[in-house]
């Protein structure tokens, strides 16, 4: 799956992935398959269980998160109609209904890797090399937050609880909160315990820990209105390091597996990536040359690149601009906003060029911000910019709601809940109409 893992974790690996199967049943376990005490009775047997873990995220969330809002939000076209669950995204509205298969999935995956990372997080408290065991729930805990966030995200109302039977639903603000505290405590675990050689060794390559905590912290406490807090966080990544979720041949970027190659799912709209007129990219602007590639010789004209463009490309946890835009955005939002700081976060992310960052994401604008220095039209430009450098990330609806943008720049609001989720819970709230 990943790069780097070593050839002994793999083992452990299919067995952690076995343990529990995406279904609609509130007992994720697998009676076939290895048991928790044969998995969690040695680090290595943890550490597989962990990375089964960001297997079943990256293969199924975060490829479906990118897919289904990329559709959504005017970022994509379909290609193919026969594709029929993102048919139902491209055409929108009532069309997105209980039984889309790529819903359902993003459902039931992202509750799966909740209820694993549980699993993982409380089996670590036996181990007696603390450091291993707060290096196993920070890196749990990394997926469970993203898990957590992207439910909130996409539906109205999200469960409280993972794996019980008719498990209360939270609203999705309270979501963001409850994502925002598993990395809260994952941080307080690492800062007493500082990883250890042993569990950095055998950590696939590719995320950064501490980094990825905080980036999370600062992603989903912004979009729970916590701009003290997202700007604290923002504020502590290291932006001279990037954290990725990595692919080898075997195990391939999803994204490039079934879009990229094929050319038979969906595609960029346009060097517009979407966006109406006020916020388009400029055309100098390289950063949709980064995102977007030409095809002068097979239909559609326009293609997905960036971190979609092979089978080994790896794809970012976050990008390090999003920090930078979270920065710029929070203190334009504070209660005395400081118009001037967040133009110059802007004119540095502005006049980046490629190869001055570390995903190779840069616009290249000499310039920088031109506009008016008010906070209505610095905030429209955050929103601009993490159009375009957060672009096909799966981010843009959640942005778009915050920002107040237009309900005709998208075809949906929120989601309908997956029939298996319906069928099983008597608390599953109302349908959203839109």
């Amino acid at each position: 799956m990943l790069t780097t893992i070593k050839s002994k974790l793999y083992s452990f690996t299919a067995a952690a992935c076995l343990l529990g199967a995406v279904s609609c049943k509130k007992d994720y376990q697998n009676p076939g398959a290895a048991t928790s005490d044969q998995v969690f009775n040695s680090p290595k047997g943890m550490m597989g269980a962990a990375v089964g873990i960001q297997r079943t995220f990256t293969l199924n969330v975060t490829y479906g998160v990118s897919n289904c809002t990329g559709l959504i939000t005017g970022e994509t076209f379909l290609l193919n109609p026969g594709n029929l669950s993102e048919a139902q995204f491209f055409q929108g509205g009532v069309a997105v209904d209980n039984t889309n298969a790529l819903l359902g999935n993003i459902w039931s995956a992202a509750s799966k890797a909740i209820w694993d990372a549980d699993n993982v997080i409380r089996a670590s408290a036996q181990l007696a090399d603390r450091g291993y065991a707060a290096g196993l729930v920070a890196y749990a805990s990394i997926i469970k937050a993203n898990a957590i966030g992207v439910q909130s995200m996409y539906w109205q109302q999200v469960p409280d609880t993972i794996g019980i039977s008719n498990a209360p639903f939270i609203d999705r603000v309270a979501g963001f909160n409850k994502a925002v505290a598993v990395a809260d405590r994952a941080l307080a675990g690492v800062a007493a315990n500082p990883l250890t050689a042993s569990f950095l060794a055998d950590m696939p390559a590719g995320l950064n820990i501490v980094n990825t905590l905080q980036a999370l912290r600062a992603r989903y406490a912004l979009f729970a209105g916590n701009y003290t807090v997202a700007l604290a966080a923002a504020s502590a990544v290291d932006l001279s390091v990037r954290s990725t979720f990595n692919f080898d041949a075997a195990n391939a970027n999803p994204t490039f597996t079934a879009v990229t190659s094929t050319n038979n799912v969906y595609q960029p709209i346009d060097s517009t990536l979407g966006l109406p007129m006020a916020v388009r990219p400029a055309l100098n602007d390289a950063r949709v040359n980064f995102y977007t590639s030409i095809n002068t010789a097979v239909a559609p004209r326009f293609r997905l690149s960036g971190f979609w463009v092979a089978a080994t490309t790896a794809i970012p946890v976050y990008v390090n601009d999003e920090m930078r835009l979270i920065r710029a955005e929070c203190l334009l939002r504070q209660s005395t906003p400081d118009v001037n700081g967040a133009k110059a976060i802007i004119d540095a992310i502005l006049q980046q060029t490629p190869a001055q960052d570390m995903n190779g994401v840069g616009a290249n604008i000499a310039a920088g911000y031109t506009g008016t220095l008010d906070v209505p039209s610095l905030l429209t430009e955050v929103y601009r910019n993490r159009c375009i450098e957060l672009y096909h990330s799966g981010l843009k609806l959640e942005d778009m709601r915050r920002f107040g943008r237009p309900l005709t720049e998208r075809k949906r609001n929120f989601f309908p809940y997956p029939f298996r989720e319906r069928d099983t819970n008597t608390n599953t709230p109302a349908d959203p109409a839109f």
